[in-house]
C-alpha cells in the first residue's frame, strides 16, 4: 500500500513554526511520516532555539505527525541527546535516527541515513564516533553498505558527480556543495528509490538516473531521484518541503521513464580478485594461516581494508551481513557447522558471528576504555537477543555456545555462536566435552568464571547458555536462563587450534564430516537464502532496526 511522506529542509531550531506547519498539513494531507533531511536543531545558542528545545522536552511544542531526523552539520544540543539516551525519543512522535543509522517504519519502508559531514584527517578527531556529532569517517559509510537496499536515503553531503550528465540547471548564481566519493558508494550501492539532502540552501531536483543492471535482475531498472529540500526560510521563495507517495512493496521498473539519465555516480570502491580461494573462504571463519609454522618471514598481520571482518574491506561478502549495530554486527558464518535442516524449530543454520566495529586482535588492544566497554555491552545484547529467538522458537529445545579466541597475534576479535539442544547443556555434556578435548590435547585446565569478566592476555574462553531456569553449582541464574562460562588460559608462545570450538562441538552434535569449514562453503545463493532466513526469523529480537 502506497504512503503519502513529506521531507522537510532544515529547521535550524525554528521548531515552532515548522512543527506548525506540519500540523496544518497534516490534517488535509494525512502523512505516514515526515524526516528532516538537514539539521533539525542550529547552533542553540539565541533565546528563541532555547526556548523551543524546552517547548520539545516540555511537551508545549507538539510533534502531528511520527517525524524522524539525523545529524546535519551542527552537534546535537546535549538536552537533547540526553533525553534520547533516557528515553529513546525527544518526544512523543519525535524519533532520532542516529548519526549512522537504518530503520524499517511500520509501513514497511526503509529509510538509512548518514548525517554530518566526512571526517578529513588520516586519524579521526577523538569523539568522532560520537553519534550526536556532526562528523562520521569513511568505515560509519562503508558500514552502510550492509543494508544492501533502501526506499529512502538522507544523507547531509551530496554524492560526488551528482551533477554529471544532468540537463537541470542550478537556480541562478548558485553553487553545488563539495560532493562525496563516499556518499556516492552508498548510493550506488544501495540504490534507493529516492536520495534526499539539505546540504545547499537552495531546492534542486536532478532527473531520475538508472543504474547499471544486474546479472541477477537483467531487465530490472532500478531509478534514483535526487532532491536536495531547501532550508526553512519565512523569507525566501525556495522549496523547503517536498510531498510525495511511496509503496515500498511497488516492483522495480521494467523500462526507464522518459528523461532519466545513466548514473552519474563514480564508483570508488575498487573491486579486487581475492588472491586465492582460500583467503575469500576467511572472511566469516577462523582459518589457521596465522598459528602454523613457516619458515618465511611473518607477514605483518593485515589492517582493516585488508581484513575479512573490517567492514571498510572492500571485499567484504555483504550479503552474508544480517544486522548492524553501533559498535558491533551480526553476520552468518560462511561454511556453517550446522545446515538448515539440523535444527527444525529454526530452518536455518544459526551458526553465527559477532564481530566488533573496531579493528582489534583483543578487547585489551582496544585502547579506549568508552569504546571497549560499549562494544562490550553491545556483543552481549546481540547474544541475549539470539538467545531469546532461540528460546521462542525452539520453545526451550536450544540452548547455545558461544566461544571466543583471544590472541595478541591474532587479526579481529569476534565471537562465534551456536545453537546446541539444551538437553546436552542440562546434562553437562557440552561442559565436559570441552574439557575432554582439552585434556586430550595437553592444553591447560579450564577454569570457571563469570560472563561479565573479560580475561586479560591470550585465552579461549566459551560461554555456555541453557534456557532452563535452574541453574546448578557454578551457573549464573538469571530471568532468562542459566549460563556458564569456561576460560582456558594460554601463553603468548602457545600452539593453539583456532579450531577447537568448532571441532568439539561437531563431535558433540555428530557432525564429524562437517568438522572442517572449507568442506562446506556454500554458494552465494545457499548463502543468501540462509541469511534472509535468519533475517526474517530475527527481525523482532533486532534492536538495531529501533535506532
Amino acid at each position: 500500500m502506497a504512503s503519502k511522506i513529506i521531507i522537510v529542509g532544515s529547521v535550524n531550531c525554528s521548531i515552532k513554526d515548522v512543527f506548525t506547519k506540519l500540523a496544518k498539513l497534516q490534517t488535509k494531507q494525512n502523512f505516514a511520516f515526515a524526516i528532516i533531511a538537514g539539521d533539525l536543531f542550529g547552533e542553540g545558542s539565541s533565546e528563541e532555539e532555547l526556548n523551543d528545545i524546552t517547548g520539545l522536552l516540555n511537551g508545549t511544542i507538539t510533534v502531528p505527525l511520527p517525524t524522524y531526523f539525523t545529524v546535519g552539520n551542527h552537534a546535537i544540543p546535549t538536552r537533547i541527546a540526553e533525553k534520547i539516551e533516557s528515553d529513546d525519543e525527544v518526544c512523543t512522535n519525535l524519533y532520532f535516527l542516529g548519526r549512522r543509522g537504518t530503520l524499517k517504519t511500520s509501513e514497511g519502508i526503509r529509510i538509512v541515513a548518514l548525517g554530518g559531514n566526512l571526517e578529513g584527517s588520516a586519524n579521526p578527531t577523538p569523539g568522532v564516533n560520537d553519534k550526536y556529532e556532526p562528523r562520521y569517517t569513511e568505515s560509519d559509510a562503508r558500514s552502510l553498505f550492509g543494508a544492501h537496499s533502501a526506499d529512502i536515503l538522507i544523507t547531509n553531503q551530496w554524492p560526488k558527480s551528482i551533477l554529471d550528465g544532468s540537463k537541470v540547471p542550478l537556480p541562478e548564481g548558485a553553487k553545488a556543495p563539495e560532493g562525496m566519493p563516499t556518499v556516492a558508494d552508498i548510493c550506488a550501492t544501495l540504490k534507493p528509490r529516492y536520495h534526499f539532502s539539505s546540504n545547499a540552501p537552495f531546492f534542486y531536483e536532478r532527473e531520475p538516473f538508472f543504474h547499471l543492471p544486474t546479472e541477477e535482475s537483467p531487465d530490472v531498472k532500478q531509478i534514483t531521484r535526487f532532491i536536495n529540500v531547501a532550508p526553512f526560510s519565512k523569507t525566501s521563495n525556495q522549496k523547503w518541503l517536498y510531498a510525495f507517495t511511496l509503496d515500498p512493496k511497488a516492483p522495480p521498473l521494467m523500462s526507464i521513464p522518459a528523461g532519466a539519465t545513466a548514473s552519474p555516480l563514480l564508483f570508488s570502491r575498487k573491486r579486487r580478485a581475492f588472491p586465492n580461494q582460500q583467503q575469500s573462504f576467511s572472511r566469516f571463519a577462523q582459518g589457521d594461516d596465522y598459528s602454523r609454522p613457516t619458515k618465511r618471514a611473518r607477514r605483518p598481520p593485515p589492517g582493516p581494508s585488508e581484513c575479512f571482518f573490517c567492514l571498510s574491506n572492500p571485499n567484504i561478502a555483504t550479503h552474508l551481513i544480517t544486522s548492524i549495530g553501533s559498535d558491533c554486527y551480526l553476520t552468518t558464518a560462511k561454511g556453517p557447522l550446522p545446515t538448515s535442516t539440523t535444527f527444525r524449530s529454526l530452518g536455518f543454520p544459526g551458526h553465527m558471528l559477532i564481530i566488533p566495529l573496531t579493528h582489534a586482535p583483543t578487547f585489551d588492544a582496544i585502547t579506549d576504555a568508552d569504546a571497549k566497554s560499549s562494544t562490550l555491552k553491545e556483543m552481549q545484547r546481540y547474544r541475549s537477543a539470539l538467545h531469546t529467538m532461540l528460546h521462542e522458537r525452539s520453545n526451550g529445545e536450544l540452548g547455545a555456545v558461544t566461544w571466543e579466541v583471544s590472541r595478541g597475534n591474532g587479526i579481529h576479535i569476534h565471537w562465534q555462536f551456536l545453537p546446541v539442544p539444551s538437553d546436552l547443556i542440562s546434562r553437562g555434556l557440552v561442559e565436559v566435552a570441552f574439557k575432554v578435548e582439552a585434556e586430550n590435547l595437553s592444553y591447560p585446565k579450564f577454569e570457571k568464571t563469570s560472563t561479565e569478566d573479560i580475561d586479560r592476555g591470550d585465552y579461549f574462553r566459551v560461554m555456555i547458555w541453557s534456557p532452563s531456569k535452574n541453574a546448578s553449582n557454578g551457573e549464573e541464574k538469571n530471568e532468562s536462563g542459566s549460563e556458564t562460562t569456561l576460560v582456558l588460559p594460554l601463553s603468548p608462545d602457545f600452539r593453539f587450534d583456532l579450531q577447537f570450538g568448532r571441532r568439539v562441538m561437531a563431535k558433540l552434535l555428530q557432525l564429524e564430516n562437517r568438522m572442517n569449514w572449507k568442506d562446506d562453503v556454500q554458494s552465494q545463493e545457499e548463502e543468501t537464502v540462509d541469511a534472509e532466513a535468519f533475517k526474517k526469523a530475527f527481525e523482532k529480537f533486532d534492536f538495531s532496526l529501533e535506532e
